[in-house]
């Protein structure tokens, strides 16, 4: 099968036929193309099933998926590993023992993108020693014409390559992969409707990913993502409210709502009247200790979420607020349709709201042509608001956005020094921060062992903090109230005080 240009059928594709144009079974991620937003209603499907030749095939057999990015690759990876599950495959992160891999990529960064290409190199001996290993490429690189375009020039060993729209059709993909010689290739640029019902194999059972809308419109002019995940479509708010309902009776203690824009949640929906705030409020009231969301947008970030937020009780005093920029020019630069100063009064009515707030934010640093006086007022943005935690990033250009055709007259040596000056300032407030919280006594959700020391518990508190105690192994995915005895820059250490029963 072929990537598909809206209205083109659907062939095979073969990568054997030197100097084969295949540019034209693709759709390059243009601004100007993914603008035409179709006001077509999407529609929402209740029949997802595994097609019955498909449905016993991965018996005795393994797979492997690789994830790169956000949280919503993390969660198209485990509805992949659950469709996968049904078609018989067990899961393995042993390479050697697997007969699928996938890597679920992503394309926000450029650095990221190099490291799928690394490996798709190292996986070219692997391929060689099991020729009937199937190797597919799927996510958001998948959905950008340079790419699908250099995979087939020179990673013909892969066997697969589908996106962000498609992935209900993987048994199918993957039975074409099966018996055909040539690379599988399904593109859909144009974004598909909303599967529901689609299995899931989560990671743990104690945290689960809940996504509530896919896609995003806001078209910043740095980021590929309205490219990669198309319009904004929310799922009906029956279905989020019935999925939270059952994780709720599987014992589940938290969920993070996921979208490109939870913020903008509703707004395609009939009547445009019930939104992310309203959604909510009805989750609030169901029997699950803990609700996280990500990612906001300041700009859809409206009163009534703030009144709801600022109900408490399971919705947690943690918000990510990505300011990408504290000067108004480079915002405006951006497209974030924002300036500083309504920024800083939306913080401003958060914590009026919520006092007990804990803020943390994405920023760019180096963006085309900012100056040393607009980098002073990110500076000072970032003291101002006070965040407990940033993700900071050199600006990366993604090819087919508006800022990669914008002359980018920030030397990289000023790039690099400008991030050490942000990450230092940032390290100094949240060390000030995490001190002020010693001999406090916080409920802690235990996630699991430490990472880097197996005798050690590891665990977040509703901000989000990072807390490490010694602890049996029996409180993993229980609450416990522990009480802060040192506090490092990005984690604290502590001490049980109590066990919390929920």
């Amino acid at each position: 099968m072929a990537g598909r240009t809206e209205g083109a059928d659907l062939k095979s594709v073969s990568p054997n036929q030197p100097g084969k144009d295949y540019s034209r079974y693709f759709q390059p991620p243009s601004l100007k193309e993914a603008k035409k937003r179709g006001k077509a209603d999407v529609q929402v499907h209740y029949d997802f099933a595994i097609p019955e030749e498909m449905a016993g095939i991965g018996r005795g057999k393994h797979f492997l998926i690789r994830t790169y990015g956000c949280q919503m690759n993390e969660h198209d990876s485990e509805t992949m590993a659950g469709i996968l599950r049904e078609m018989g495959f067990a899961q393995t992160d042993d390479e050697r023992e697997a007969d699928i891999i996938l890597f679920n990529t992503c394309a926000i960064r450029e650095n990221a993108e190099d490291k799928v290409f690394g490996e798709l190199g190292h996986m070219k001996s692997l391929k060689r020693d099991n020729p009937h290993l199937i190797l597919g490429v799927c996510g958001c690189m998948s959905q950008e014409e340079a790419v699908v375009n250099k995979i087939l020039a020179k990673y013909q060993h892969v066997d697969l390559i589908f996106g962000t729209h498609n992935i209900h059709r993987l048994p199918v993909l993957l039975r074409d992969a099966m018996y055909s010689k040539e690379m599988v290739v399904e593109v859909w640029s144009k974004e598909g409707d909303i599967i529901e019902n689609m299995p899931k194999l989560r990671e743990g059972s104690i945290k689960a990913w809940v996504n509530i809308m896919y896609g995003c419109d806001k078209f910043c002019t740095y980021c590929i993502v309205p490219y990669t995940r198309g319009k904004e479509r929310s799922r009906r708010p029956q279905d989020v409210i019935a999925e939270v309902r059952e994780l709720a009776r599987l014992g589940y203690k938290e969920i993070t709502l996921l979208g490109q824009n939870v913020n903008a949640y509703g707004k395609d929906l009939e009547g445009g009247s019930y939104g992310f705030g309203d959604l909510l409020d009805e989750i609030r009231k169901i029997d699950i200790p803990r609700v996280r969301f990500t990612t906001s947008h300041p700009r859809d970030f409206d009163d009534r979420l703030i009144e709801v937020l600022a109900k408490g009780g399971n919705l947690v005093e943690h918000i990510h607020l990505p300011v990408q920029s504290g000067s108004t020019e480079i915002l405006k630069k951006m497209a974030r349709k924002y300036t500083r100063e309504q920024y800083l009064e939306l913080v401003r009515k958060i914590k009026a709201a919520i006092p007990h707030v804990v803020l943390s934010t994405d920023i760019i640093v180096g963006f085309p042509g900012e100056t040393e006086e607009q980098f002073q007022e990110t500076l000072s943005l970032v003291e101002e608001v006070g965040y407990d935690s940033a993700y900071t990033f050199i600006y990366s250009p993604r090819e087919g956005t508006p800022a990669a055709a914008m002359e980018d007259n920030v030397p990289l040596e000023v790039k690099k020094e400008r991030l050490q000056r942000l990450m230092d300032l940032q390290n100094r407030i949240s060390l000030e921060k995490n001190l002020a919280l010693q001999g406090q006594v916080l409920e802690v959700l235990v996630e699991g062992e430490s990472k880097t020391n197996p005798d050690v518990l590891s665990g977040r508190t509703r901000t989000n903090k990072l807390v490490h105690f010694v602890g049996d192994k029996s409180l993993i995915g229980k609450f416990v109230e522990v009480r802060v005895t040192e506090a490092k820059t990005w984690t604290l250490r502590g001490e049980i005080a109590a066990k919390v029963e929920v």
